[in-house]
């Protein structure tokens, strides 16, 4: 209909409008106006939080009306294209290409999804736009269709881009499998590896092309292995002096300049003297605890994901850290048993940094049952969601129907990192002491 009335560019730009919009809400700010509208946001969290910890009869408000001091927010080194990894979908684009490669504008709910390249997104670096493209011709060029919906077939999703400072770049490839055998699977396994090693996909010069064949709409390494069809299987970044190795799904922080910044005040905010132990949990490739191993005596990680223990292994031992030891397994498991047989008389300092779901309620028991725990830092990138409810199970009173013993911890200080210039959200920082 655009077309025929001949508005068919004002409607594009309409939708590239929307995308960034949704993708990056605060991108037509200048820079310190973002770092403000961010403040103000992260206020509200903490008078949420002042005032949840009110109705639980704990006098946790202070002067300025918080539960804790807030410090201003601290700027990222990189405002543009600073995403290490990107994810993209495979969908219909706005002109009805089913198989254009970019991020989503529009619910499920509406019926109104449309997929629009990236391109004008200011968060998403150049390199990251290309291997996209690159992905999208070489689905155009397929007579396999794009899986859209599971159930109505097609092949082709998503795509992963992960790079690094040092110039390496990683493409992840989603693939249905639906009804296909193994002779038909390894024809497109060679045609991808064709295309990005001699072919157009070439320019994009990967350090490491991956396949999975995946069934769900989340599959890890365990429930169906990555493929390695090009390349190195890892790649590297450096971060505060050190060398760390990536596998495909391994943890890092996406802002890795900003990570730098955020690291470091942690190691100031551990207060960590040298005989403290740092008990790192969801330590991911052990970004945290190996760069801090040089304040302290000891390290101790805890990670649900495999590979990503064996990549914080491999990065001790590369770096030449010898006082870290890492514990795979999920942390409800791993920690309480760890924490129960403590017997460990130096300080022991936690960190932890979980995904949006936030810790689960026998990690935080756990937490709270160690007398040796004195001081934690909880690292948010989402501190209104589910993180919200681990802050108040760590500093209610003891209950003994929720197994909730030992001594409360108070926050006494909050730092907010921005970590995602031009969107909405900080990597914000709470410091916990009993």
């Amino acid at each position: 209909r655009n077309q025929e009335s001949g508005s068919s560019g004002h409607c594009l730009a309409v939708v590239l409008s929307r995308l960034a919009n949704a993708v990056t809400p605060l991108w037509r700010l200048p820079y310190q106006e973002q770092l403000q509208v961010k403040y103000e946001s992260q206020r509200k969290i903490l008078q949420t939080l002042t005032s949840r910890l009110e109705e639980l009869g704990i006098d946790a408000q202070k002067p300025g009306g918080l539960c804790c001091p807030l410090q201003p927010v601290v700027p990222s080194p990189i405002i543009n294209g600073y995403r290490n990894k990107s994810t993209f979908s495979v969908n219909r684009g706005p002109d009805g290409n089913p198989k254009t490669v970019g991020l989503y504008v529009g619910t499920g709910r509406g019926k109104n999804i449309v997929c629009v390249n990236t391109n004008h997104v200011k968060n998403v670096p150049s390199k990251h736009k290309q291997v996209a493209q690159c992905y999208e011709e070489f689905i155009c060029g397929s007579p396999l269709d794009s899986c859209i919906l599971f159930h109505e077939g097609g092949h082709w999703r998503e795509l992963v881009v992960r790079t690094t400072s040092c110039g390496h770049t990683m493409a992840i490839i989603t693939f249905h499998p639906q009804q296909l055998g193994q002779e038909a699977l390894a024809t497109q396994k060679a045609l991808l590896k064709e295309f990005f090693t001699r072919g157009p996909g070439a320019v994009c010069a990967l350090t490491s092309l991956y396949f999975q064949e995946s069934t769900m709409t989340r599959c890890s390494h365990e429930q169906s292995p990555y493929q390695l069809l090009h390349g190195a299987p890892h790649i590297f970044e450096e971060l505060l002096g050190l060398k760390f190795r990536i596998s495909p799904d391994a943890f890092f922080q996406v802002n890795t300049a900003g990570a730098e910044v955020l690291y470091q005040a942690v190691g100031e905010l551990c207060q960590a003297a040298g005989d403290t132990v740092l008990l790192d949990i969801c330590c991911g490739t052990g970004t945290i605890g190996l760069s801090l191993a040089h304040r302290v005596s000891k390290v101790v990680g805890v990670e649900v994901v495999e590979k990503a223990i064996e990549d914080a292994e491999w990065n001790a031992a590369f770096n030449g850290i010898s006082n870290c030891e890492f514990h795979s397994g999920k942390a409800e498991a791993v920690l309480p048993q760890l924490l129960a047989s403590w017997e460990d008389a130096r300080p022991l300092v936690a960190v932890v940094n979980p995904s949006r779901a936030g810790l689960h309620y026998r990690v935080v028991r756990a937490i709270r049952s160690c007398r040796s725990i004195r001081r934690l830092l909880y690292i948010s990138c989402k501190p209104e969601g589910e993180a919200m409810r681990n802050f108040l199970e760590l500093c209610c009173p003891p209950d003994p129907r929720k197994k909730l013993a030992g001594e409360p911890f108070a926050p006494v200080l909050a730092i907010p990192f921005d970590l995602f210039p031009h969107t909405g959200h900080c990597e914000l920082v709470l410091l916990f002491t009993r």
